[in-house]
């Protein structure tokens, strides 16, 4: 129960591509809604000290999600994707892009891939997160550290909702 909201592994599978597992103590149909729906999406959906300003979502595969957050200088990023696959509660994939090029990574027009994988155990939910498609190292390790940011915000989301 220790590991449960840490990181347990944290690797760059290549070069390009991140990979990042996370444990939460709530089941993982309630993981899988703090993914999908923008009253959940809302409370974690961004790095240490930004805050959300906005989700859109569209769920159903070809479907749109568009997102904005503020930064701590009042930087508005917005980022956005399509679905790609839907199997609730085990597994989600969308396209995710940036919508400005106000920070070094972002690359409006690039489009990545992210897959998340659910598995339930005892109560204890294992996410794995995957990112591919990245183009630089600068975008790999911001994405890095800010999806781990917000893992450590949907952790807190989901202690607050059970």
């Amino acid at each position: 129960q220790a590991l449960v909201g840490r990181v347990m592994c944290v690797a760059s599978i290549a070069d390009r591509e991140i990979a990042l597992t996370r444990t939460f103590n709530a089941p993982r149909e309630l993981v899988f809604r703090a993914w999908t729906e923008p009253q959940h999406l809302m409370k974690w959906l961004c790095p240490k000290d930004f805050v959300v300003t906005f989700v859109d979502v569209d769920l159903r595969v070809g479907g749109v999600w568009r997102s904005g957050m503020r930064s701590p200088e009042g930087i508005d990023y917005v980022m956005r994707g399509t679905y790609r696959e839907l199997v609730p509660p085990d597994r989600l994939v969308f396209t995710h892009s940036w919508e400005d090029d106000k920070e070094a990574g972002h690359e409006p027009g690039l489009e990545t891939l992210i897959s998340i994988t659910l598995s339930e155990f005892d109560g204890i939910t294992t996410m794995t997160f995957h990112v591919d498609g990245l183009t630089s190292d600068e975008s790999r390790d911001g994405q890095k550290q800010g999806w781990s940011e917000a893992f450590d915000n949907l952790n807190r989301s989901l202690q607050d909702l059970q």
